[in-house]
């Protein structure tokens, strides 16, 4: 007698994504077990996606960081998945919004060329460094999403930036509780792509 066993597709590979950010991506101020990538991970395989969410992101990272490191993070692994949250840094630094979004394309590029489905995780520039400023940075990730026909998370700190129960003393990172809430906002865009 032949017994067939059927296992849902989404059960069998394992997804492999890949965080590529900087500290809101990373982790830090948080033990391990409130990182994103561990939440993340934990929130995927909970609605029965076999992931492993492996965390390459960087404390402090600009999107020029990013650039320099991408050929070596991509000959590490193969990935199925890769999201780009570059950019607050560069943006805390008032380096220029057209620097940042040419250092993005860069390694969108480079993602692509291995195959690899992209999210792109935007940030949006408070008012200090100017109207025009604030105007052409807020513009880089929808520009990108659009010239390369991503998934984008508009903000990736929607419902946490600002909120003093939602993040750290620094009132910049977010706390457990926020980082909650960035997963969800990641959780959606992912569930389209590997559904």
């Amino acid at each position: 007698m032949l017994l067939v066993c059927l296992v849902p597709a989404n059960l069998l590979a394992e997804s492999r994504i890949v965080l590529y950010g900087d500290s809101l991506m990373a982790g830090y101020g948080l033990a391990q077990k409130h990182h994103l990538s561990t939440i993340l991970e934990n929130n995927l395989i909970s609605k029965g996606i076999n992931a492993k969410v492996i965390n390459a992101s960087v404390s402090g990272d600009t999107s020029a960081g990013g650039l320099n490191r991408i050929n070596w993070i991509l000959s590490e692994d193969k990935f199925d998945l890769f999201i780009l949250g570059l950019g607050a840094n560069d943006m805390l630094r008032g380096i220029s919004p057209e620097e940042t979004e040419k250092n993005l394309e860069k390694i969108i590029q480079k993602v692509s060329e291995k195959n690899i489905d992209l999210i792109l995780a935007g940030m949006i520039a408070p008012i200090s460094h100017g109207k025009d400023y604030k105007n052409k940075f807020d513009m880089i990730y929808k520009n990108l999403s659009s010239q390369f026909n991503l998934k984008l998370v508009p903000f990736l700190l929607e419902g946490v930036a600002l909120n003093p129960d939602l993040n750290l003393e620094d009132g910049m990172h977010p706390n457990e509780k926020g980082v909650l809430i960035v997963s969800k906002n990641l959780e959606k865009k992912i569930l389209e792509i590997l559904n």
